[in-house]
């Protein structure tokens, strides 16, 4: 397996994202190699400070002077930026690339990750717009969240493709043989809700083969009360951080009280509370796919550390093995009436 990785995407690009990759060679079983895409120059000194060969047969580096920064434009950056390690890392992974890559991981500019692998990777056949679909621990288990930053201003036939193509994500990698699927709202009610989610909601009800269980509150996201949580990318993406950061200030808060109520206790409860963080810490959970990619797109937080990369690759390798994009393609073709069906009483009321 081949796995494209920017070097220079990310907050604390390229040392942390190389020292990642660095690591996760270990993991790659024999055969497989990381394409190493930025300034070569930088890659081959930060290589060599980690005592690893350049020409290493399970690296391959792939140079690229430019670099689309998070403040850029993401569709004007990926036209105009074509020498950067964001679009030639996507053109690694389309078709027909004499080097292609199964894989493609980046924590750059997630706006220009997208338009890059939408652009040179094509959408797979039956997709109308990619979803990034991030896997979060819950209390009783882990939820997909859809969409969760790609697609800030989603159609309902988005939102109800999105669903599908979760569905398929929980089976073959979270092996739940009937996902359950909600749609994020700001109540339960039928009644409520935008008239895109009302639209979204009478699509999933009609669709086959779907476990669709109704509306899902934000309070209840963390519960598990739905496997797969179907939302769009600005909701999804502050509900995403709103959680990071509350995960940070709570762990915090607790370790703040014990050693305020007894410092003897903070060696009692270290092992726990550190376990329970690392549960909950996105950092073990590096990556998240782009759903609806011609080939497979990871995703990976702006301030990813070397571990994050790590878990990233790993993750990668997982998606890639698991067949996912060509059951997404195989069930978007089962259920594609679904939206025909919808779409005729809009057409015959046409003059």
């Amino acid at each position: 397996m081949r796995i494209a990785v920017d070097i220079m995407g990310g907050d604390h690009a390229p040392d942390a994202i190389l020292k990642g990759c660095v690591m996760a060679l270990d993991e790659l079983p024999a055969g497989d190699c990381l394409v190493l895409i930025g300034r070569q120059r930088d890659i081959v000194d930060l290589l060599e400070e980690r005592g690893v060969a350049k020409d290493d047969p399970r690296i391959e580096i792939v140079n690229a002077e430019q670099v689309i920064d998070m403040a850029d434009s993401a569709a004007k950056a990926v036209r105009q930026k074509t020498d950067s390690s964001i679009v030639k890392m996507a053109q690694y992974g389309a078709e027909g690339h004499p080097r292609r890559c199964d894989v493609v991981l980046s924590a750059g500019n997630t706006g220009a990750c997208v338009a890059a692998a939408t652009l040179h990777m094509r959408r797979m056949p039956g997709v109308i717009r990619p979803g990034i679909a991030v896997t979060i621990p819950a209390f009783k288990h882990n939820v997909v969240l859809i969409d969760a930053g790609a697609n800030p201003e989603p159609k309902a036939e988005h939102l109800w493709q999105y669903a599908v193509m979760a569905d398929v994500l929980a089976r073959r990698l979270l092996k739940l043989e009937s996902p359950r699927i909600a749609v994020m709202n700001i109540g339960s009610e039928e009644a409520k809700g935008t008239g895109i989610i009302k639209q979204t909601r009478d699509l999933l009800k009609a669709t086959p083969g779907l476990n669709y269980i109704g509306y899902i509150e934000g309070r209840d996201f963390f519960e598990a009360a739905a496997d797969v949580v179907v939302t769009d990318g600005l909701v999804g993406n502050t509900l995403l951080k709103a959680a990071e950061g509350m995960a940070k200030s709570l762990f915090k808060a607790i370790a703040a009280e014990i050693v305020e109520f007894d410092p003897a206790l903070m060696t009692k409860f270290e092992p726990i509370v550190k376990s329970i963080y690392a549960k909950n810490d996105y950092h073990e959970h590096g990556g998240a796919p782009l759903l609806g990619i011609n080939g497979a797109c990871f995703i990976a937080h702006g301030s990813s550390e070397p571990r994050t990369i790590k878990a990233a690759i790993r993750n990668c390798r997982n998606f890639h093995n698991a067949h996912v994009n060509e059951a997404i393609v195989a069930r978007l073709a089962e259920v594609e009436s679904v939206l025909t069906t919808a779409a005729a009483p809009a057409e015959s009321g046409r003059v």
